[in-house]
């Protein structure tokens, strides 16, 4: 029976808090002109520019519209989705969480809800995540899962650098961090091992238009590497769609990919390395 793959809550796709209100200058010099003029209605709006009455609104206005902006603030700064820095930080000692040195407001936004997750002692899937996440912030993801009928608990670490595989002292540091007596259960077995179970050679034939300069072609192999840093990772299939998708920048006219010769699939657990990438220029066209 596997544990399961852990999906992190999608916490941009909730709704927005009604809380948080959406200003308008302009609206609240009404409410303000408004009143005004309730309460004296021979005051004729707008008669000149230079109204003393109504910059005296203008500038009550402005400050309101300040005010009201600080205490949207407030409240973002203490609801998980919208806090940032040291207001995170703020929030997530109260899930006994701290940051990593140099961890990123997303990565440490990940590891807060995975702690909130797993803050059952049994064992869960989340609470392990969160637990790797925490060992090394050049961590990417990680997935903790159980083979029907074993015993062992499989933990995937997959790096941020290095093509995804990770070094040594990584898996070192997981390892020590899911076998501490504080967390580890008494019956589980931990075998920490890489992701990265993959690697594929890329060969494609680009077509330029005749106006793109040649420094399009020259950077279509870093731009696709980086491209799968930002949206490979585990379970991500490597697709041709996806390549001739990431191929087609600004000033190329056409892509016929060589190799993989089709789709390369990958289970959860396991993320895809870029190996080689073989770009011929094929000329010009239309």
């Amino acid at each position: 029976m596997t544990i399961g793959i852990p999906a992190d809550i999608d916490l941009a796709g909730l709704p927005p808090p009604e809380v948080i209100e959406e200003l308008s200058f302009e609206a609240i010099l009404a409410s303000l002109v408004a009143e005004f003029q309730a309460r004296w209605p021979a005051w004729e709006m707008g008669a000149l520019e230079t109204d003393p009455i109504m910059i005296a609104l203008q500038v009550a206005a402005y400050r309101e519209q300040n005010l009201r902006e600080r205490i949207n603030e407030a409240v973002r700064s203490n609801i998980l989705p919208f806090a940032i820095q040291g207001d995170l930080d703020q929030l997530a000692v109260f899930y006994d969480v701290l940051r990593l040195d140099g961890e990123s407001d997303e990565q440490f936004r990940r590891r807060i809800v995975l702690a909130i997750l797993g803050r059952s002692t049994g064992g869960t899937a989340e609470r392990y995540r969160s637990i790797a996440l925490s060992a090394d912030v050049r961590i990417a993801d990680v997935v903790a899962w159980r083979e029907p009928l074993s015993p062992v608990i499989r933990i995937s670490v997959l790096n941020s650098l290095n093509n995804g595989a990770p070094y040594p002292e990584m898996l070192t540091a997981v390892s020590e961090a899911l076998n501490a007596p504080a967390i580890k259960m008494v019956n589980d077995t931990m075998v920490v091992q890489g992701a990265v179970k993959q690697s594929v050679n890329v060969s494609a034939n680009v077509w330029m238009l005749p106006n793109a300069p040649q420094a399009t072609f020259e950077g279509l192999e870093q731009a696709l590497r980086d491209a799968w840093v930002q949206e490979g990772g585990l379970g991500r299939d490597l697709t041709q769609s996806w390549l001739i998708a990431r191929l087609m920048r600004p000033g190329v006219q056409r892509v016929q990919i060589i190799t993989p010769v089709a789709d390369v699939t990958a289970p959860f657990h396991e993320a895809i390395a870029l190996g080689t990438i073989t770009l011929t220029d094929r000329g010009r066209a239309y």
